[in-house]
């Protein structure tokens, strides 16, 4: 199974920028989307995108965050959020069971400069590290998207100039262990241990995605049980369309 992980910064500028060829040529079995920054009826999807299964869960707030998450077969179910109103109302988690495991599509908040939310971010690691576990007690989860964080210095172009900048501070590395910890495998690392220059997302500014001062900031999970179904992980810097670029994974299923 072929899934793809892309946080688009908002679906409709993403279609007018190519999302439709994306789907069209890799043909993905899955795709999760990020940023979507819209409501289901605002979108007109292209031809490609039709005769997959979507599902959508939008932020309470207007052109603010969101997910949707497009399969080719029709889940088990499908479902949004952690069912915690603390962390529900703007649009970041979407699941979907599928035969041999749950997908989990999430777009995790942002710290926010000066680091002003990180105590909010600290409780929203905590609590999806737990919702992750509970799934996990019924099958193998596998999640993707965009996590705000990068994890090892590796992980990020400058990491000295950018150490306590939000996406790498210590509690954010720190979550992102723990969640790891919990059962969980960096699909990327653990076919690329030790790949430089490896990013997903990129400022706007001072040509940092041409000379490639990048971030990878976009996983996808998988349980330990699924690491040896994992065949291909790979981040995808052609992609265009977004100041993130797509990741991917495949995997071995029945």
């Amino acid at each position: 199974m072929h899934l793809i992980s892309w946080n688009v910064n908002g679906i409709r500028a993403a279609i007018g920028k190519g999302l439709g060829e994306f789907v069209q040529q890799e043909q993905p079995d899955v795709l999760c989307l990020q940023e979507t920054k819209a409501m289901q009826h605002q979108v007109t999807l292209p031809d490609s995108m039709k005769d997959y299964h979507g599902y959508w869960n939008s932020a309470e707030k207007a052109g603010y965050s969101g997910v949707a998450l497009f399969s080719r077969e029709e889940p088990q179910r499908v479902w949004s959020g952690m069912e915690l109103s603390d962390h529900d109302r703007e649009g970041r988690v979407i699941c979907a069971e599928f035969e041999t495991f749950i997908l989990v599509n999430v777009y995790t908040p942002n710290a926010q400069d000066g680091l002003r939310r990180l105590p909010y971010r600290m409780e929203w690691d905590a609590a999806f590290r737990l919702f992750l576990v509970k799934l996990g007690k019924s099958k193998p989860v596998v999640f993707c998207g965009d996590l705000n964080v990068a994890h090892h210095e590796i992980d990020l172009a400058r990491p000295r100039e950018n150490r306590l900048n939000p996406g790498f501070s210590d509690g954010e590395r720190d979550g992102f262990s723990k969640l790891l910890d919990s059962g969980f495998v960096d699909t990327y690392r653990a076919l690329h241990p030790q790949q430089t220059g490896a990013y997903s997302w990129w400022s706007y500014r001072a040509g940092a995605r041409q000379n490639n001062v990048g971030w990878r900031i976009d996983y996808f999970g998988v349980a330990r049980e699924l690491e040896s179904k994992l065949k291909h992980a790979s981040i995808m810097p052609h992609v265009l369309g977004s100041d993130h670029c797509p990741v991917s994974i495949t995997l071995e299923t029945p």
